[in-house]
């Protein structure tokens, strides 16, 4: 399978919430579009130092890690990130690799939009077709 990219936009999720309670306007939420590297190796999603600062996110903690080349290392987490893939949307915390070319897109938020990467065509697709379908404690729940 070859290297796969999706657009997403970023936005901070703080953010989101304090222009839901009227405190900023929505013009003013702090976001990106970037091209993300789809990668199920990767547990979550990854971005660099710059996106954290454009999009203002909180350094929320550090987590270890290896990166692709065996590089071990302790990385900060930021957010709360607001992540949006057309009309799916789900929030999580990332990654921050200070000098990362690519924003990575990992396994628990392609799991979170219902997404996967189809490797026959070469690209992100819904899991299930159009619509978002989650199982939650066996109990089927489509999102309309």
């Amino acid at each position: 399978m070859s290297i796969v990219y999706t657009e997403l936009t970023l936005k901070n999720a703080g953010d989101e919430a304090i222009a839901a309670a009227g405190i900023v306007k929505d013009y003013e939420v702090r976001q990106t579009t970037v091209q993300a590297l789809v990668d199920t190796g990767a547990w979550t999603l990854v971005i660099n130092e710059n996106i954290r600062e454009e999009l203002g996110l909180r350094i929320t903690g550090t987590d270890s890690g290896t990166l692709a080349d065996g590089t071990k290392g302790s990385y900060a987490m930021a957010g709360p990130l607001e992540v949006i893939w057309k009309d799916r949307r789900t929030i999580c915390e990332a990654i921050v690799v200070p000098n990362a070319e690519d924003v990575l897109l990992g396994a628990i938020p392609l799991e979170a939009l219902d997404l996967i990467v189809n490797p026959h065509e070469e690209k992100v697709m819904g899991a299930h077709g159009d619509k978002v379908l989650h199982y939650i404690y066996g109990i089927q729940r489509r999102n309309a």
